[in-house]
């Protein structure tokens, strides 16, 4: 498919990325020149989706050495912008074992292709989930004549380099011709649903814009075939962290007898963690919110066990949730 802007792309010795604090109202694009600059953009969610974080890093790393700043520096940087997303530090990881041993003179020129394969290879990937995931639609669409798909947050090109996870597999659908309708959860306090539907309204597929707590409903109402979320992390277990909000669906979905997937990249399954206990969940500022006046909770994500998924879609297939050992590199 063609995108209608790009979410992250060189220009000389800069980074240009897709400000999406400013969408769907405006476009604008910023342009990253440094190691701050590059951590600030994650930190307050300029560039948001755990892919993007992780591509967004990886040129950070390069932005860093460029200054002529330490690797260690530069990833501990950007190690301290965003906590659960663990693209951020596979990313990060990789991009220090890449460079470590490698030869101060030729460091710079390794990272920018480090990051480049990086970005290039976190777009193959999604494309990969895609068509893996349209095999979960394509039955349904064959037997009621289209397919109801319900997602949370936004997990599509924009939260990636490309293509998406979560909305890949729709994508898919849609360009294969099936007749495919997204229920669009706003996802609050940030209101990343309204990412979604723009998206998707680029791409002429069918949705409809909810709010958060008319997901349970709808599912009872049976109305909804399945449902497609993103990730932030997996842990070995198969527990997956998500934008908050999607255990109370993930819930619902069981309650009413609704497929329940999760779409990401293998990158994002962090088998140094056992579970979901262990994964840490980020608390953003209580400004989110408004002035409120009075005390706030706001943490980002929730995690939903196992158990309430019917398979993990990843590029190379979709995995039960409690057998991930299978994809382990």
């Amino acid at each position: 498919m063609d995108y209608p802007l790009r979410t992250i792309q060189e220009d000389g010795d800069a980074v240009v990325v897709l400000d999406q604090t400013k969408l769907p109202r405006e476009t604008v694009f910023v342009r990253l020149k440094t190691l701050a600059e590059a951590a600030h953009a994650i930190r307050v969610m300029q560039v948001r989706g755990a892919p993007l974080i992780g591509a967004t890093a990886a040129y950070g790393v390069a932005l860093g050495l460029q200054e002529g700043l330490t690797l260690e520096r530069s990833v501990d940087t950007l190690a301290a912008t965003r906590p659960t997303a663990v693209n951020l530090h596979w990313a990060l990881a990789r991009m220090q074992r890449a460079l470590q041993n490698s030869v101060l003179a030729g460091r710079q020129e390794l990272a920018w292709n480090e990051a480049r394969a990086i970005a290039r290879e976190d777009a193959a990937a999604n494309a990969a989930i895609g068509r893996h995931g349209l095999a979960v639609l394509t039955p349904v669409a064959a037997k009621r004549g289209r397919v109801e798909v319900m997602t949370h947050c936004n997990a599509g090109w924009l939260a990636t380099v490309a293509h998406g996870t979560a909305l890949a597999p729709i994508y898919a659908a849609h360009e294969a011709g099936l007749a495919v309708h997204v229920w669009v959860s706003e996802t609050r306090p940030r209101n990343q649903g309204q990412l979604t539907a723009w998206e998707l309204a680029q791409e002429g597929i069918a949705h409809t814009f909810i709010a958060d707590n008319a997901a349970g409903l709808l599912m009872m109402q049976g109305k909804v075939d399945c449902v497609i979320v993103g990730a932030d992390r997996i842990a070995a277990n198969g527990d997956t962290a998500n934008k908050v909000g999607t255990y109370l669906k993930a819930l619902a979905a069981h309650a009413h007898g609704v497929p329940f997937y999760v779409a990401a990249p293998v990158s994002t399954i962090d088998f140094a963690c056992p579970d979901g206990a262990r994964i840490p969940i980020e608390e953003r500022s209580a400004a989110e919110f408004g002035q409120l006046h009075t005390p706030v909770a706001n943490p980002a994500f929730d995690v939903t066990p196992a158990t309430l998924i019917a398979g993990i879609i990843t590029e190379h297939g979709i995995v039960p949730a409690d057998q991930l050992a299978r994809v382990k590199p």
